[in-house]
């Protein structure tokens, strides 16, 4: 069985992180969404926020599960007994990406990193550029996140 993590903030999940999911988990028997308590930065959503917008949005996908970890990327593919999926947007992702993925092969020579190209339609997208679009009232987001994360900002920024 081939299992993998798919580690990030998710703040908030954008149609560009559901491009990555739904194909991983057409590639992996089983993937593991992990959702990243970053004490270091302050999120818009709480993590349970988080988790749950992801669970609303990958509950047709039956070999996806939503999981929250403290800490390293590597330690969180170790405990799950998996490899790890990273996104890469531009070729600064890729840079960062693959120190990282070179880091972690040094700690755990057992864990890959298996690296997916956003599509094109996604490139351009980050939950930072959603959060921000966001902020303006009667801005359609539907182009860049699920209905259920939609509502959820609206929500949460009272737009």
């Amino acid at each position: 069985m081939t299992r993998a993590v798919y580690p990030g903030s998710f703040d908030p999940v954008t149609l560009g992180h559901m491009d990555i999911i739904r194909r991983a988990s057409r590639v992996v028997d089983e993937l593991v969404i992990g959702v990243l308590i970053n004490r270091d930065k302050n999120p818009l959503f709480t993590v349970e926020e988080r988790v749950e917008m992801l669970q609303e949005s990958v509950k047709e996908l039956k070999n996806v599960s939503v999981k929250t970890f403290d800490g390293r990327t590597v330690d969180f593919a170790r405990a799950n007994q998996a490899q790890i999926i990273r996104g890469l947007r531009a070729i600064t992702d890729f840079e960062y990406e693959l120190q990282m993925a070179q880091t972690n092969r040094i700690l755990d020579p057992t864990i890959d990193t298996m690296f997916f190209t956003t599509s094109l339609r996604y490139a351009y997208l980050s939950s930072t550029i959603v959060k921000e679009v966001a902020h303006y009232d009667n801005t359609d987001i539907s182009k860049f996140v699920n209905p259920c994360v939609a509502a959820r900002l609206k929500e949460k920024l009272g737009s």
